[in-house]
């Protein structure tokens, strides 16, 4: 590891910690005592307020009320940002009101060669999204849905929401406990417990009309809610190893209103579980299509035994048996 990346590692290291010892530097970050010391001098020469406890226990600690040294990002680090920017194009951000003066803000704290190289990183890298004919990240303009930031504003304060949506002409307020918020295919889906239905629910934000906290008198304790679907969760009839090609497809369409779990950091692997209906032959007929659809990339770890059957008709009629 490079000394300025070293430095700015301890800087963090530091920040969140209220006390430290040159024995937890050296330990950490597998250095000599003399370097650990040598990099704590440069790091108080940056300007970060530390006091050092004299004694055999002694140590530092940084200094309350104090304002800290302005964070610096490595060459490479600077790259990782402006990438990571430019790979949300076209996608629904919460709090963007201008890529603009985003971007124009992020190069204005580099210098000119840093400059010249995030450019020209502009201008020839493509992600999945992107307009061919309108590619300059400067020139986009995808604000979210007018309500997302609104969301986040109140979650921020709570997970206990009372959630308005709108589907075609129906109106309808649901008191969810907030599990998660994620993107997928383009659009922000709260994922909640429904306090009233005590049931997993999934809402596009693009249907929420209303968001706000919901009452403290009326609510579950988190503990609780979750000893309730993890009871709900034992009755899952469908679990399902998922491959990178049948992650490409589930992400095309998937009729089931449940999300994927990645189970590796590169999202090529992932696993489904849910509980599917197989009383009604037109849900038990969408099932099977969809796992034909998913195609070979899968492996199943629990199914109904209606499905299996409905598949293995399936493969009479296209002579795969």
């Amino acid at each position: 590891m490079r000394k300025v990346e070293r430095i700015n590692i301890i800087m963090r290291y530091i920040n969140n910690r209220a006390h430290f010892t040159i024995s937890e530097i050296m330990q950490e970050f597998n250095i000599s005592r003399s370097t650990a010391i040598r990099d704590i001098r440069e790091i108080e020469a940056l300007g970060m307020p530390l006091v050092a406890e004299v004694g055999r226990d002694g140590g530092y600690f940084v200094m309350n009320n104090s304002v800290l040294p302005t964070v610096r990002f490595t060459d490479n680090e600077i790259k990782a940002l402006f990438i990571a920017f430019m790979a949300t194009r076209n996608q629904q951000l919460p709090y963007l009101k201008s890529r603009q003066s985003l971007t124009e803000k992020l190069l204005g704290l580099i210098s000119e060669n840093q400059q010249d190289d995030l450019v020209f990183l502009n201008q020839i890298l493509l992600f999945e999204g992107t307009n061919p004919h309108n590619p300059d990240l400067l020139d986009l303009s995808d604000l979210p849905h007018p309500m997302t930031e609104r969301l986040f504003q109140v979650l921020l304060m709570d997970s206990y929401l009372l959630v308005t949506i709108q589907e075609e002409k129906v109106i309808q307020s649901y008191p969810i406990y907030l599990l998660h918020l994620y993107h997928e295919k383009s659009q922000w889906l709260i994922e909640g417990f429904d306090l009233k239905e005590e049931k997993r629910r999934i809402f596009p934000v693009d249907n929420l009309i209303h968001v706000e906290p919901y009452p403290t008198k009326k609510r579950e304790s988190k503990k609780k809610i979750l000893e309730k679907l993890n009871k709900q969760e034992e009755v899952i009839n469908l679990i399902l190893e998922l491959g990178p090609k049948a992650i490409a497809q589930f992400k095309k369409y998937h009729p089931l209103k449940v999300s994927i779990s990645y189970t590796n950091p590169y999202q090529t692997t992932a696993i489904l579980k849910t509980f599917i209906h197989v009383d009604h032959s037109e849900e038990l007929n969408e099932i099977t299509n969809w796992l034909l659809f998913l195609g070979g990339d899968i492996k199943v770890r629990e199914v109904p035994e209606e499905v299996l059957q409905a598949l293995q008709e399936r493969f009479k009629i296209l002579g795969l048996e």
